[in-house]
């Protein structure tokens, strides 16, 4: 028994300075995690995976990124869009996927409940929808305006139709769409650039026409659809789901434990589980990834078209096709709001890969850089031939702002992954940097 008794306070005093090293405080007085602020850093989500975290990447002191512990598959194919987001509820207070597959708190079309209104749409991929979570959640841009006489009384309604991996011309058709059965806007803002070259590198490299949507995204879905996953994605997927049912009673068990060594235990249990669920995550990305280029056209098996690129465009041309798609995409939302009274607002979003004069603490490139990354290569080319277009998308009247170079000053860390996304300061930097460039283009056009 005394033994028992100094094996246990042994045990205990070992996990209570292990504790106390990965979290900087002590067991029985941390803070415990609550599904609110567990929520905070969700949806960072890398664009080349097709089952993303839900969960904090800091829940409880465990890293946990890029672990989704409800469905696997969260997107939907769509007739017109590509795919949407399965529609749904969301964790964050006030929101939820809507019918139309995007993060709202509202349902498509919006109608305008009195006409001092006014409609925000904002277009792009994961960067985006990001944003468009932040301002409504900030009102960054809305307190700006309302500094301007013809937006103090107004009401400021901001709309998604953003979703992780878009790129043009889903934007433009999008716009179209809503256009056409009635969404009505009196501001668009369309955030871009970092899907459109790294996911046209990825549809060049399994042979699909670079404009049509992301093979990284689709692929996995038209698999499905054709019932034409390998057997390795098959086993893959059983592994994961064992995987997150694991993880979800480990979890339960974790939040329960009254003493240090059961939270160790257990988090080395739940930690183990988290690195099975990985290895099994990259081993069904390659075979999608083997299976994207059997995608491309129609074959025998499959009920989803793709217009094939064949042969694979060399790099140069690549990038010129694609920035060229790229600014018409852009040239021809504008000509459309305008068209509708609708201001358009076009910004280059920042990325990690793109060289500026922005300097990474250790602790940060560990976080935001990845050698074996398939996005650095296509940042690095493609960024450069999108910084060409800038000068002529200016002078077919396009509102641009260049953002590469608006996380430069930040001293704190910005990036959450080695992919795209920020932390909330850098959220915020987007954010002002949005605002405050509207705000100085609609000042200096009444002044004119």
């Amino acid at each position: 028994m005394i033994n028992i008794i100094f094996l246990f306070v042994f045990l205990e005093l070992g996990s209570l300075g292990w504790y106390f090293f990965k979290n900087k405080q002590f067991f029985y007085t941390r803070e415990k995690v609550t599904e609110n602020n567990q929520g905070e850093e969700l949806e960072n989500q890398e664009e080349n995976e097709n089952i993303n975290a839900n969960v904090n990447k800091n829940a409880m002191g465990i890293n946990l990124a890029g672990i989704r512990l409800e469905d696997s598959v969260i997107e939907r194919l769509h007739p017109y869009f590509g795919y949407v987001q399965k529609p749904g509820p969301d964790f964050r207070e006030g929101f939820k996927y809507n019918g139309a597959g995007f993060i709202s708190p509202y349902d498509y079309p919006y109608q305008k409940q009195n006409n001092n209104q006014y409609i925000i749409g904002v277009f792009g991929g994961s960067v985006a929808s990001n944003y468009s979570i932040y301002e409504i959640q900030n009102q960054i841009l809305e307190k700006k305006l309302k500094q301007l006489p013809e937006f103090k009384d107004k009401e400021f309604i901001i709309l998604s139709f953003a979703t992780g991996g878009y790129k043009q011309p889903q934007q433009l058709i999008l716009l179209n769409y809503f256009l056409s059965i009635g969404q009505q806007f009196d501001m668009i803002i369309n955030i871009d650039g970092f899907n459109e070259v790294t996911l046209a590198q990825a549809n060049n490299e399994n042979a699909v026409d670079i404009m049509m949507p992301s093979t990284n995204h689709v692929v996995p879905l038209t698999n499905i659809a054709n019932n034409s996953l390998s057997t390795k994605s098959i086993q893959a997927m059983l592994k994961i789901n064992d995987s997150k049912n694991k993880l979800k009673d480990a979890l339960e068990t974790l939040d329960k434990c009254q003493v240090a060594y059961c939270y160790a235990l257990t988090s080395i249990y739940v930690q183990n589980l988290a690195t099975t669920y990985r290895k099994n995550v990259k081993i069904f990305d390659k075979e999608r990834k083997k299976a994207a280029q059997e995608a491309a056209g129609e074959t025998e098996a499959s009920i989803v078209y793709f217009y094939a690129q064949n042969p694979e465009l060399e790099e140069s041309e690549l990038y010129q096709t694609m920035a060229g798609h790229w600014q018409k995409a852009s040239i021809m939302m504008k000509q459309i709001a305008a068209n509708n009274n609708i201001l358009y607002f076009h910004v280059l979003q920042p990325n990690q890969y793109y060289p500026t004069n922005r300097v990474y603490s250790e602790t940060e490139q560990k976080i935001a850089f990845d050698s074996d990354s398939p996005f650095r290569k296509a940042t690095e080319l493609g960024y450069p031939v999108l910084l060409s277009k800038i000068d002529n998308l200016k002078q077919n009247g396009v509102n641009f702002f260049n953002g590469v170079k608006i996380l430069d000053d930040a001293k704190e860390i910005v990036y959450i992954d080695s992919c795209c996304h920020y932390a909330e300061v850098g959220e915020n930097i987007l954010s002002e940097f949005v605002a405050n460039s509207i705000f100085t283009t609609l000042t200096v056009e009444v002044r004119e």
